[in-house]
């Protein structure tokens, strides 16, 4: 009898931490999930305009690799200077938006900027950053370099893309995070991205 119940007891232990997992994965899935929508639902909007991508760089699976004229930030831009010392780095970019409609680097930093009027600002992934050079431009990528797309209809729109005819709506976070919202081919939307 004692057997028994030191096995049922053992059982319920197991029991109780596999519901206590359960509840903490499904904690960190939803709130994964509710900052996405939050952005999406709250964040500034802004058009960013696409650039091409190297030809030998095609679809990979169901999605559509995006490059931006906002991955590349000119050094002349950046209030304060690179950093002497190498090491991982975060670059934060004002953007305004322009007369055409798209949204362009205005002013970058590798400290947090000040919000200013009719900005908004957009924090880089972070990258390795070697210091000081010669280069005019620091490549940066902000997480939105990926879209998923339907299987099939990729190609469709990496042509577009080449051609300079794709646009994306990306909304930005108070943090500088962004999500995409909706991927738009000669200016009408193709695809929007679900709050949920």
């Amino acid at each position: 009898m004692n057997a028994f119940m030191a096995r049922l007891q053992s059982g319920r232990g197991y029991l109780i931490s596999a519901i206590v997992i359960a509840g903490l994965q499904t904690l960190i899935l939803g709130t994964i999930i509710q900052s996405r929508a939050s952005i999406l639902r709250d964040g500034a909007e802004v058009l960013l305009k696409t650039a091409p991508v190297d030809p030998r760089d095609f679809l990979r699976g169901d999605y559509v690799v995006l490059n931006y004229d906002i991955s590349s930030v000119p050094v002349q831009t950046i209030a304060g200077g690179i950093p002497a010392e190498p090491g991982e780095r975060t670059l934060w970019v004002r953007l305004k938006k322009q007369q055409d409609g798209f949204w362009t680097i205005v002013e970058s930093s590798f400290q947090a900027l000040p919000p200013q009027p009719e900005t908004v600002i957009l924090r880089s992934q972070p990258f390795y950053s070697s210091g000081p050079s010669a280069v005019e431009n620091i490549r940066v990528e902000y997480g939105i370099e990926r879209y998923y797309v339907p299987e099939g209809e990729g190609k469709p729109i990496e042509e577009a893309r080449n051609d300079g005819n794709v646009a994306i709506s990306v909304r930005v976070s108070p943090s500088g995070s962004a999500q995409i919202r909706s991927l738009l081919v000669d200016g009408k939307p193709v695809y929007e991205e679900p709050l949920y």
